[in-house]
């Protein structure tokens, strides 16, 4: 068999998956050429077989042979991982000394090598670099870093990339759509909808699936479902995106959608089960639950787990125990995690205990969901148990872990042991550290009395959440900085975020605690007209507290008077104690007593 026939049949084999067939006719040919080698090379580096595609590119390199194009391009795409850098550094220094470095397949091939390999900052120097750069070359980048934390760069590269002449593809806006979605950004979304038309790619299935998960997760339904009805040939991918979209607002739709779905021929996949079931009430769950059976998802840990969560959701709690007596105690780990997490949140702290030891062994979510379990039933001397024998078995803890260890901090006041949990944290990778574990650092440094370190991890944080701006409101108002805490305020709204009730009672408590009350009374007033907050028992107890306190008892009065609901006995003892000097004020609030 001569190396043109051998190489064909190589193809033909690699082409239909048969790796195995591919490697013996390679071995089988006595005389080998170029192409043969670059075309096994490329075969098992797309099939992430990088050890072996690795050892015959040296092979030819020991061997002297002439490297083509075809060559570095087959080694650089089995490179995908950053233990793969250092050699991928040395490969490109190979390109350059044999000058490929202008090819634009082999610079295609380097870009995307260094971004699996997490060198995107060298990347980017390449890009500079080169002279002329096609539209694969620009698409890898901007698909790359739109999977990154910093998304925005993905717009950057589109906007040079526009500017040299290049024509935008599907693969590009679809990453430039998932850009948008990650980033929460309407507006750039909606303008790359409009260039999207104007391209004549609206209909498209890859980038019509992209619309509609974006407008869905912008909770913009009507665009996401008129994005939907454009696309000619759809996917269950886009159809899970719009069941998704309906499903996270609670919406029948989603049902319905799923049901249009099985009615056109279209076979669902766990996902579109998960999904409808989000949103499922009790008498259509059971019917799902037929479906589910009936197609054989009953057990996928996917959908079993978002089975058992609707039902415990729907409080029919009876019915998720139905699935341990039929597991005869073999669930699955996650479907026993959703349960072990149910039985906590309604404080079943044995059962949470009984359950997860009836496994072997434990992930880091079972883990996480005992530790949790403990510190809600005050169990507190157990958790940090717990944590050190996570440690022991070296178990790696999570951001859930940390979140309920800080917790627990905040609830003992315990300065010492928090800022020695921080500083591990910092130790093991503070960046990996995200939102939410860093508002718990917030909250509990706030409640310790240490304000620097509060404000400094607030100022560290990236991606602040309605969530961190509170925290350090509260912090704030606790405190004694009741000023620095109404100016956070008013600057978290100028930022457009919206305040709930939470983040108003930080600011009335702020106001309540330094006696601001004009401050909070413009600020309770504003509640509902301007944010639509319904006030809570704890915004009048604020209110109530703060009007006493200064001396207006019957503007107190007043709002006790307004209150739509009947005051509960701690605004009347502030009433009370906030009113001492008049005697008819302090019999009305000492029958309520």
């Amino acid at each position: 068999m001569d190396a043109f026939v051998g190489t064909c049949l190589l193809g033909f084999y690699g082409r239909h998956g048969l790796l195995e067939e591919a490697v013996w006719a390679f071995e089988d040919m006595p005389c080998k050429s170029l192409v043969t080698w670059n075309s096994l090379i490329y075969l098992l580096g797309n099939h992430g077989f990088a050890e072996n595609c690795v050892f015959l590119f040296r092979e030819l390199v020991r061997m002297h042979c002439t490297l083509s194009e075809g060559s570095f391009v087959g080694v650089f795409s089995a490179l995908s991982c950053q233990q793969d850098f250092e050699f991928g550094e040395q490969l490109h220094a190979l390109v350059i000394k044999n000058g490929f470095k202008c090819e634009v397949p082999v610079v295609n091939s380097l870009i995307s090598m260094y971004m699996k390999c997490t060198g995107i900052c060298l990347a980017e120097k390449i890009i500079e670099e080169v002279t002329f750069l096609d539209v694969v070359s620009w698409n890898t980048m901007i698909g790359a870093v739109a999977k990154t934390d910093r998304p925005q760069k993905a717009l950057e590269f589109f906007t040079k990339m526009s500017m040299d002449g290049v024509l935008p593809t599907e693969t590009t806006f679809v990453s430039l759509i998932n850009c948008c979605t990650h980033l929460e950004i309407p507006f750039y979304g909606e303008s790359f909808h409009v260039k999207i038309i104007q391209h004549g790619l609206e209909s498209n299935v890859f980038v019509g699936s992209a619309l509609v998960d974006f407008y869905a997760k912008c909770d913009n339904l009507e665009s996401a479902q008129r994005c939907f009805n454009e696309i000619y040939v759809k996917n269950v991918v886009c159809w899970n995106a719009l069941i998704l979209g309906y499903s996270n607002n609670y919406s029948p739709a989603s049902i319905l959608l799923l049901q249009e779905m099985l009615h056109l021929g279209y076979r669902p996949n766990e996902f579109s089960f998960s999904a409808a079931l989000k949103s499922s009430l009790a008498l259509e769950l059971q019917q799902l639950h037929c479906l589910i059976v009936r197609m054989g998802f009953q057990k996928h840990e996917y959908v079993l787990s978002s089975l058992i969560t609707s039902y415990a959701k729907n409080g029919l709690i009876s019915h998720v125990l139905v699935f341990l007596t039929d597991s005869d105690g073999l669930l699955a780990a996650v479907p026993s995690n959703v349960i072990a997490g149910i039985y906590n949140r309604i404080g079943r702290y044995n059962e949470t205990l009984k359950l997860l030891s009836l496994h072997e062994k434990h992930d880091i979510v079972s883990w996480n969901i005992v530790i949790a379990a403990c510190a809600r039933s005050g169990y507190y001397e157990e958790v940090f148990e717990l944590y050190k024998q996570m440690h022991l078995i070296q178990v790696l803890p999570d951001n859930y872990t940390f979140v309920s260890l800080l917790s627990v901090c905040t609830k003992l006041c315990n300065f010492s042991l928090g800022s020695s949990l921080h500083g591990y944290i910092i130790k093991i990778d503070f960046s990996s550290c995200d939102t939410f574990a860093c508002n718990v650092l917030i909250d509990m440094y706030g409640k310790c009395g240490s304000m620097d370190s509060s404000v400094k991890i607030f100022e560290e944080i990236k991606e602040k959440n309605l969530i961190t701006w509170t925290a350090l409101i509260s912090a704030l108002g606790l405190n004694g900085y009741v000023h620095e805490s109404l100016e956070r305020f008013r600057e978290m709204i100028l930022l457009g975020f919206k305040p709930d009730g939470v983040a108003f009672t930080a600011v009335l408590t702020a106001c309540r605690h330094g006696g601001l009350v004009r401050d909070g009374m413009e600020l309770f007033g504003k509640m509902k007209m301007d944010y639509g907050v319904e006030p809570e028992m704890d915004h009048y107890h604020c209110m109530v507290d703060l009007l006493a306190k200064c001396g207006h008892v019957t503007e107190a009065e007043t709002v006790i008077s307004n209150m739509p609901f009947p005051p509960n006995v701690i605004i009347w003892r502030s009433f009370l104690e906030g009113c001492k000097t008049h005697g008819a004020a302090m019999d009305q609030a000492a029958g309520h007593l």
